[in-house]
């Protein structure tokens, strides 16, 4: 059967799902539908307009936690991305909720629509609200991530989880509004974040993505 993912490809979200596929070395097709204005036919897929959706075969689903929860238990085969235990299991959704609820508000929805896409639709950036993301929201954040990272490559047990996908994904987004954990306070989660962007998986979709980044940066400076 053939997958679709709906969505925007910078939409850290979006990019999850992705991320959840390539990982479990599964064939799909991304179907650009840009947020906030979706068109009708995409209601049908999400009633809420909201992206990421996804089709598989005659299948549809919405929420990207939910759509890589599906593609976990659907694809036995596939290497598993939601931990080998229940307290692995629910470790992975905790952290991948965190990132999502927690992390996005400031990575994604404050840093990275501040500094690329207002200024590519010709509005100003809130640099005060970026300021405050980075030296009063953020840290918190950072510093609790450090701690349950600790000295090994990913976030949960030995090896690759949903939790490790879903915070690099909103890192990623915060890494295109120009700004990264620093080495010197945060040390473990800067290096978990530069191994993660080394994975084929995410590599290929940075270089991509770091075109289109450049392209808004190009219309930003033309509305000047």
């Amino acid at each position: 059967m053939s997958m679709t993912v709906y969505g925007a490809a910078l939409s850290p979200f979006v990019r999850k799902v992705r991320l959840c596929l390539l990982e479990k070395g599964l064939d799909y097709q991304l179907e650009v539908v840009m947020p906030f204005t979706p068109p009708d036919w995409y209601l049908q897929l999400n009633p809420l307009g909201r992206i990421p959706a996804f089709k598989d075969g005659d299948f549809t689903l919405a929420d990207s936690s939910v759509i890589c929860q599906y593609l976990d238990e659907r694809y036995p085969d596939t290497p598993t991305l939601y931990g080998q235990t229940a307290e692995q299991r629910a470790t992975v959704r905790w952290l991948e909720k965190y990132a999502d609820y927690e992390l996005a508000p400031l990575t994604t929805f404050c840093i990275f629509r501040n500094r690329v896409l207002k200024p590519s639709g010709g509005r100003p950036c809130d640099e005060q609200a970026v300021g405050k993301a980075l030296q009063e929201s953020l840290p918190p954040h950072f510093d609790y991530l450090e701690s349950q990272l600790g000295d090994r490559p990913f976030f949960v047990g030995d090896d690759l989880s949903m939790a490790d996908l879903a915070i690099a994904s909103q890192l990623v987004n915060m890494g295109h509004g120009g700004e990264r954990p620093t080495a010197e306070r945060w040390p473990r989660l800067a290096a978990f974040l530069q191994r993660m962007s080394a994975r084929p998986s995410l590599a290929g979709l940075l270089a991509h993505e770091a075109r289109m980044v450049s392209k808004l940066h190009d219309m930003a400076a033309a509305q000047r």
